[in-house]
């Protein structure tokens, strides 16, 4: 189905009422041999991931879609694990002037080039670090919305976030939601151009995961799951260097690491 643009002079009829809204679930996987090691792992985990360090790449959110903080809770949580909401609104709106129709599917910037109650928009984050007592593995979860009303478009952020987080599965779901009219009376579901969220990322992202996309076009529902395509078992050992094993272990736990990852990624146990 073709997705037609809307006219780039469209007016509106007072406020912009779409809501549009981003949602994430990133996953980290990582191999620790003892309980020691799992244990150093969350405690590392829990401190890069931290509710001050969260209240930093929300800001940075904020501003990449050009919105104003109003307000933000944080909280870390006790064994592991923190959340963030944040408040915030677009900046000051005249009525009845053109859209800014995002019809640009280019992506927004990466992390490495731009270091509570609602009124219009919030973003929030919650972390949840977890693993498997005997079989060695370790995950760890950031489920991320950030829904927006108004001019506001939550989708430039799809770049800052993957790079901030580096996952290695990654279920990402984009929802328009609501209507707006025109000066005419004229209702209009959707006020730019989409037909998949990858068309909103780094070609170095898309380079780097294999993707599946699952669409409802009809409804403004637009859902992409992706998987590192590369495994270097070194990235995912914590606490021992993949030099140190022997080859056995190498194989059995390289076995373990592409299991778990590729259940995650299909959603069911293999």
């Amino acid at each position: 189905m073709k997705i037609q643009p809307i006219n780039k002079k469209l007016k509106l009829y007072g406020f912009n009422n779409l809501t549009k809204t981003l949602s994430f679930n990133f996953y980290d996987i990582c191999y620790a041999l003892t309980q020691e090691q799992h244990k150093e792992y969350i405690e590392y985990i829990d401190e890069e991931y931290n509710a001050d360090r969260l209240v930093k790449i929300l800001t940075d959110v904020s501003e990449i879609i050009g919105a104003s903080i109003l307000n933000v809770a944080n909280q870390d949580y006790y064994p592991q694990g923190a959340s963030v909401t944040m408040l915030v609104a677009e900046n000051e709106v005249i009525n009845d002037q053109p859209i800014k129709v995002l019809d640009n599917e280019s992506p927004g910037p990466s992390s490495r080039a731009i270091v509570g109650h609602l009124d219009t928009s919030h973003i929030a984050v919650h972390t949840y670090p977890e693993n498997h007592p005997d079989q060695g593995i370790s995950t760890f979860r950031a489920d991320i919305d950030v829904s927006t009303c108004g001019r506001i478009s939550p989708l430039k952020t799809l770049n800052y976030l993957i790079t901030s987080f580096e996952p290695d599965i990654a279920m990402m779901d984009y929802r328009v939601r609501g209507f707006t009219r025109d000066v005419n009376g004229k209702k209009y579901y959707k006020d730019h151009k989409i037909n998949s969220i990858q068309n909103f990322m780094a070609e170095e992202t898309r380079n780097s995961y294999q993707m599946i996309d699952v669409n409802v076009y009809q409804e403004n529902i637009f859902h992409t799951k992706m998987i590192l395509k590369e495994f270097d078992l070194d990235h995912y050992l914590f606490g021992i260097a993949k030099k140190e094993l022997p080859k056995k272990d190498k194989q059995k736990i390289k076995k373990r690491i592409k299991k778990e990852m590729l259940e995650i990624f299909y959603g069911r146990n293999i």
